[in-house]
């Protein structure tokens, strides 16, 4: 992808002719890649999104500059385990992105999910192309410091999960009553 290395990538949209002020990375999705982990390297630490759209963006970026490990840790902890992270690098690395366009965000749906439809641009050698997806996130609470997180909720990915058992966000809530919904 060629842009700026000043402009962070979440702010680039091939679809629109509407230029204005695209932020910067340091004051965009930096401050999130930069502050992801503790020194455990095993939970979300520092700066978090503080919506979906926001998640969202900061996710799309990581894609852009190739950082997998903020995409995995990004994802529902429940679902870390599963996902390849050599080949989430490696879809990363071979895209040529190009920009991406949040279509909708609707930032309620119930008590702790939201979803983002969005428009990711790649170029291709057919021309520009772009993958089209409304993703689902949920909003979790470590019980331990009451401290909440946005994670993307993966739905590529293969969980033996019934309908009526513990949701796999943590809620309490049965699963299908609650990201069962959404993925």
């Amino acid at each position: 992808m060629s842009i700026s290395i000043q402009t962070c990538p979440c702010q680039i949209n091939p679809s629109s002719d509407d230029i204005g002020s695209p932020l910067l990375y340091k004051e965009c999705c930096q401050p999130y890649h930069n502050g992801l982990f503790d020194k455990d390297f095993d939970k979300l630490d520092g700066i978090k999104a503080d919506t979906a759209e926001r998640l969202m963006r900061s996710r799309y970026s990581a894609f852009v500059l190739v950082k997998p490990e903020y995409i995995v840790k990004t994802t529902l902890p429940a679902q870390q385990n599963l996902l390849d992270i050599k080949a989430i690098k490696s879809w990363a690395k071979e895209t040529d992105w190009a920009g991406l366009q949040i279509v909708t965000h609707m930032p309620k749906l119930g008590k702790r999910h939201a979803q983002v439809e969005f428009k990711a641009y790649f170029k291709t050698p057919e021309g520009l192309q772009a993958h089209h997806e409304l993703s689902a996130f949920v909003k979790t609470k470590n019980k331990a410091d009451n401290d909440a997180s946005w994670y993307f909720l993966d739905p590529t990915v293969s969980m033996s999960v019934t309908q009526k058992q513990p949701c796999i966000c943590g809620s309490g809530e049965k699963f299908k009553r609650c990201c069962g919904a959404y993925i």
